[in-house]
C-alpha cells in the first residue's frame, strides 16, 4: 500500500512538471542576471565595469542600495552608490543579490485580489535579510547564498497562484477555515508542494544547486543532503522567526512547524537558547519591516 502511495505521489509530481513545462509564459532568466554572471566570471572585470552594467537598471540599483542599508544587513556605513556597494559587499555577493531580486521582479506581474503581493514581497525580503544576518552572526561564510535562498524560498506560491488558480483558491480556503495548511495538504491538492514547484523553476534557470536544494527543503532542512543542511537550516530559522515574532510573516506559514533538528545542525544548544535568540532579533525585525517597499 505504501509503495502504491509513493508511486501515486511521483505520478502527481510528474503531472505538475508536465503542466509547468508546457507553459510558455513562465518567466525566463532575466538578461541582467546573465550579463552580471558573464562579467563576474571574467577575471578582468573591475568594480567600475560591473557598476556601469547594473547602473543601467536604476530600479535594480535602488533595490540593492535599499538592501545594503537595511537594519538586518548590518553594514555600519551608509551605502549611497552602486560602486561602493560592490566594493563593500564584493562581486559574488552582489551577484547573489542581483539574481534574487531579478527573480522576484520576474514575478511582479503575478498579482491579483486573491494574491497578497505586498505581504509576499515583505515576507520574502524579511526572510532573505534575516537569513543573511543569522549566517553572519553564526560565522557562516555563505551569507550571499543565504540571502538568495531566503528571498526565493516561497517562489512556488506565486507560480501556484498563476498556473494552478483553482488549487490555489482551495488552499486559501483551507487556511482561512483551519488557520493553516501543511505541505502534505498542498501535495494532496496540487500534486506537489510550493517548495517543490519553486525548486523545479530554479533548476530551469540553472541557478546553483545549493539554492535549489534549500528551496526544496526549507520546511524540512534536516532532510537536505549533508552539504546543504546548514544553509537550509539558516533559511528555515529565518522563515520561522518571521512567524514566531509575527513580523513580516506570510499566511501560508500559519502554524509553522519548527524542524527542531536545526538546533543541533546550527549548534544552538537548546530550544531555550533558540527562543532567546529569536527575541534578540525582534527590534531589528521591526525596524527592517518599516524599510521594506514593494
Amino acid at each position: 500500500m505504501e509503495n502504491q502511495s509513493t508511486l501515486q505521489a511521483e505520478k502527481n509530481k510528474a503531472n505538475v512538471i508536465y503542466k509547468l513545462s508546457a507553459v510558455h509564459s513562465l518567466p525566463t532568466m532575466p538578461f541582467l542576471v546573465s550579463e552580471v554572471t558573464r562579467l563576474i566570471d571574467n577575471p578582468m572585470t573591475s568594480a567600475a565595469n560591473l557598476g556601469r552594467l547594473i547602473g543601467k537598471d536604476q530600479g535594480m540599483v535602488t533595490k540593492i542600495l535599499s538592501v545594503a542599508n537595511s537594519p538586518l544587513y548590518g553594514i555600519p556605513r551608509r551605502v549611497s552608490t552602486i560602486d561602493f556597494a560592490i566594493v563593500i559587499l564584493g562581486f559574488n555577493h552582489i551577484k547573489n543579490i542581483v539574481i534574487a531580486l531579478s527573480m522576484m521582479n520576474a514575478f511582479k506581474n503575478i498579482s491579483g485580489k486573491d494574491f497578497r503581493l505586498e505581504k509576499y514581497w515583505a515576507h520574502s525580503l524579511m526572510t532573505a535579510t534575516a537569513a543573511k544576518r543569522i549566517a553572519d552572526d553564526l560565522g557562516y561564510q555563505l551569507g550571499g547564498e543565504a540571502f538568495t535562498a531566503g528571498l526565493l524560498h516561497d517562489l512556488g506560491i506565486p507560480i501556484i497562484y498563476r498556473y494552478f488558480r483553482k488549487e490555489y483558491m482551495q488552499i486559501e480556503k483551507i487556511i482561512s477555515d483551519l488557520g493553516g495548511i501543511t505541505e502534505e495538504g498542498e501535495e494532496n491538492i496540487i500534486g506537489a508542494t510550493h517548495s517543490f514547484i519553486g525548486h523545479y523553476l530554479i533548476n530551469q534557470w540553472n541557478l546553483p544547486s545549493e539554492i535549489s536544494s534549500v528551496v526544496l527543503q526549507h520546511h524540512n532542512p534536516s532532510a537536505s543532503i549533508q552539504n546543504d543542511k546548514v544553509l537550509a537550516s539558516i533559511v528555515h530559522l529565518a522563515d520561522y522567526l518571521t512567524w514566531k515574532l509575527d513580523v513580516g510573516n506570510f499566511h501560508w506559514d500559519n502554524n509553522f512547524l519548527l524542524d527542531s533538528n536545526i538546533i543541533d545542525i546550527l549548534k544552538l544548544g537548546s530550544i531555550e537558547y533558540l527562543d532567546g535568540l529569536a527575541e534578540s532579533y525582534r527590534e531589528l525585525f521591526e525596524a527592517q519591516l518599516d524599510t521594506i517597499k514593494l
